[in-house]
């Protein structure tokens, strides 16, 4: 038995005399240098240049003085590092004077093109850009496009001349909704747009440059394709060999989220980790075999290296996506701290593996996968390390299932909005399942190359095909997942508390006291509008219309927003996440003014997220839904102390926009008027008919602010307070338009529009007048927000994140 060693005997290791200088050790600063990159991402502008310098020789200057401070400097160069990166991209964007001209741009195809029956999307890397018969432009970088008609078989590392229409970074902000604008910040794209048709569109030649590795995934795509007949397990191949995953639709990746296996499909740690893992122990048994090999270099030291260079192939194969890079570098910290013989603690590894990971790409802490990832691995350091392991694998590995479950638990319903219940029993299965078949797939893929078999990868596709429509079952369990929408942020904190003593070892005192830290996420809601009052939320969709109205105990969704030729709808990808971010379970009545695409392409998608009780339409007969209704002048109901009452069509003979459903919401101290995409005959007539009855204080422009609407007359009768448009950012219409706007400042209302703003949240009191609008765009401020019409800089960002304005003067027809 192994005696306790003496810790002055030579060669013992010392002890720490200094305890005070834990801080200094190299996790801390780790920590501390990943801590400053998080923190510059938390900023809501672009700080100022000195700003970075000013601060890491203030905190040089300290960490002289005082060797604890030593983290803080590494603090400081996190955060000059991540504004180095990110300056890269904000410091020059795009010109907004640019956005509606025709540029010519030279450049190559940087990715795999997405093809689909409308369109074919592909990243290019702009090497010249000129205006058409004008200078060049200073601008260069990635962007992403469409070329939408008549578009050719592009190949990565084309070098083409395109004449494109590009735009600043923009997208969709809701609450709960994808932050587009992250993503691309994300993934460095400057710029976004399409192909114009136009015959000065020019194959200028086709060498791979650096792209030779996108092509030699192109080609394998392509080979994969011809081999596998359309479906989920061709997408699934496609996905688990070369990292692309367009084939899947958002219902196959619903199902993956219910059933917790969507980190299954996007090449990630583990799939890194099981083919390192497999030629690691092909390799070692192999080495292991020569005496003459182990005696130049160890076989554990020897299948390290075999490790490393097979996950690099398979990383590079999947195009050294993010995740894919984050794995690689944490398997290479392991692996090499074994080449060197070196044993890490695992809070030292872990810091060694977050700092590499962060040099590599700062933006990673703006990755989903990145907080899973580290979490995870926390998760089973803390809930497992140093403790007895149980007897039998099958407990241990239930043991890590169970720790992984519990502990990420409130990450996923904090980043997501959801999380599978089903997981812990799903993966229990499916992960050591999946350790056979990802490696049998990518065999198959191999002998499809190498010796043109079809038949391996068949019966592989054949088994995911199965694999699927088991968990289809599954994900169709009506408890297979739960959704929560938004929380304070100390629900948040308490949940985290409370699976940090769930997950605590077993002599802790009090650890079931983590059950009740759990309380508040599961049974706090959202507080709903007062009875009397409502809440209207204006919801930014682009180039179209969606509202909600919030009473005491009801919600009213007025249109529904557009569906895209891609296949993107915004009643699955906007309206349905924004209901779950606030708590609302069912919809108690949905009006679809008309039936034109861009008020309801999203209705199915909504239907799919959400139950509806009753649909009414100026054009029931067009949306293809058996239980729609007719709306028609003279509806009344009264919901929680709120009115409601249809203005708008009299009768069926209407149709196109002159048919939509003229809505007035009525609370005790304002009112509220919806009305779809109505011109200026149906407004007159309103005008004529209901005079002082149509005012309000909050006006939805009609038709997002068209010439043909809003007309001088109808303004007047309305009055409004606030004038809201519901158009897209920089939309080929002009929308909404000058002379509207023209009109709406000389009548002394104020303009707000979701292009500018994002959502805009509008309380209709019980009693007093309306309050200055929540908008979106400001709430979720950060450095990478476009800000339309303004150069986002610390200097003037108070154009997007304040939260007030000067209101313009009042004019005489104001109504108060």
């Amino acid at each position: 038995m192994d005696q306790p060693q003496d810790p002055q005997a030579p060669g013992a290791p010392k002890a720490d005399l200094n305890p005070a200088g834990r801080g200094s050790s190299p996790a801390w600063i780790g920590l501390g240098f990943a801590f400053g990159v998080c923190l510059y991402f938390l900023l809501p502008a672009l700080p100022p240049w000195w700003a970075p310098i000013l601060l890491l020789a203030l905190s040089i200057a300290a960490g002289l003085c005082w060797r604890r401070a030593r983290p803080l400097v590494a603090a400081t160069v996190g955060v000059c590092y991540a504004h180095l990166h990110a300056c890269a991209l904000l410091c020059d964007p795009f010109p907004e004077q640019l956005v509606e001209r025709t540029l010519l741009a030279d450049g190559r195809i940087a990715s795999l093109p997405e093809v689909t029956a409308e369109s074919s999307r592909f990243l290019f890397r702009i090497d010249h850009l000129a205006e058409r018969d004008g200078g060049p432009l200073p601008f260069h970088g990635l962007v992403r496009l469409s070329w939408y008609r008549d578009a050719p078989h592009l190949r990565a590392g084309q070098r083409w001349r395109l004449a494109l229409r590009l735009r600043p970074p923009h997208g969709f902000v809701n609450p709960g909704g994808f932050d587009y604008e992250r993503w691309l910040f994300q993934a460095g794209i400057s710029a976004t747009g399409h192909v114009r048709g136009d015959k000065g569109n020019l194959l200028l030649g086709s060498g791979l440059g650096r792209y030779w590795l996108t092509r030699l995934r192109q080609q394998l795509r392509e080979r994969l394709d011809a081999a596998l007949p359309p479906g989920v397990s061709r997408g699934l191949v496609q996905a688990l060999v070369i990292g692309d995953r367009g084939e899947l639709t958002p219902a196959q990746w619903d199902v993956f989220a219910r059933t917790g296996t969507s980190h299954l499909i996007a090449i990630s740690g583990l799939h890194v980790g099981l083919v390192a893992g497999f030629l690691f122990v092909l390799a070692r048994w192999l080495w292991s075999r020569s005496i003459r090999l182990t005696r130049r270099l160890a076989a554990p030291r020897a299948a390290a290296l075999a490790a490393l260079a097979g996950a690099l192939g398979y990383a590079a194969l999947a195009g050294f996506a993010i995740s894919t890079q984050r794995a690689l570098v944490m398997l290479a910290v392991l692996l090499l701290a074994l080449v060197a013989g070196r044993t890490l603690r695992p809070a030292s590894g872990l810091s060694v593996a977050l700092v590499a990971v962060l040099l590599l790409d700062p933006t990673s802490v703006l990755s989903y996968g990145f907080w899973l990832s580290f979490g995870a691995v926390a998760v089973l350091v803390y809930a497992l390390g140093r403790r007895l392991a149980p007897p039998l694998t099958v407990l241990r590995w239930g043991r890590a299932q169970w720790a992984v479950a519990v502990g990420l638990l409130p990450m996923l319903l904090l980043l997501f909005g959801r999380a599978s219940l089903a997981a812990p029993i799903v993966n229990l299965v499916a992960v050591p399942l999946f350790g056979i078949l990802l490696p049998a797939v990518l065999v198959a893929a191999l002998t499809l190359l190498l010796a043109g078999w079809q038949w391996p990868l068949s019966l592989i596709a054949s088994l995911l095909d199965a694999a699927y429509g088991l968990l289809a079952q599954i994900a169709a369990w009506p408890g297979a997942a739960i959704s929560l929408g938004g929380r304070p942020h100390w629900a948040w904190a308490a949940a985290f508390a409370g699976v940090l003593l769930l997950l605590a070892p077993r002599g802790l005192p009090a650890r079931r006291l983590g059950l009740v830290l759990l309380l508040p996420l599961a049974l706090m809601r959202q507080q709903p509008p007062a009875p009397g009052s409502a809440r209207l939320t204006l919801l930014d969709v682009g180039q179209g219309l969606s509202a909600v109205v919030h009473t005491h105990a009801h919600t009213l969704v007025y249109d529904v927003g557009p569906r895209f030729p891609s296949g993107f709808d915004t009643g699955a990808a906007v309206l349905g996440p924004y209901l779950r971010e606030v708590g609302v379970t069912r919809v108690d009545r949905l009006i679809a003014s008309h039936a034109d695409r861009d008020h309801v392409g999203g209705l199915h998608g909504l239907l799919s997220a959400v139950p509806v009780s009753s649909i009414l339409s100026g054009e029931p007969a067009e949306l293809g839904v058996a239980n729609a209704a007719a709306c028609r002048r003279g509806q009344r109901w009264r919901w929680d102390g709120v009115e409601f009452e249809m203005l708008h069509p009299e009768d069926a003979d209407g149709s196109g926009n002159d048919a939509s459903c003229v809505l007035r919401v009525a609370s005790g101290g304002a009112s509220l008027l919806l009305t779809g995409d109505i011109e200026r005959g149906v407004e007159q007539r309103l005008v004529d008919e209901l005079g002082q009855g149509l005012r309000a204080d909050i006006l939805v422009a009609a038709h997002h602010g068209s010439a043909t609407s809003s007309s001088t007359e109808f303004l007047d009768a309305v009055s409004p307070r606030w004038v809201l448009y519901s158009a897209g950012f920089a939309n080929r219409f002009g929308f909404p338009a000058a002379e509207v706007e023209a009109r709406v400042r000389a009548l002394g209302a104020i303009s707000v529009n979701t292009a500018e703003d994002g959502a805009l949240d509008l309380l209709l009191p019980a009693t007093g007048p309306v309050a200055e609008p929540v908008r979106q765009r400001r709430v979720d401020a950060s450095i990478w927000r476009h800000c339309p019409r303004s150069r986002f800089d610390w200097h003037n960002a108070e154009a997007c994140w304040t939260t007030s304005r000067p209101e313009p003067p009042r004019g005489p027809g104001h109504s108060s």
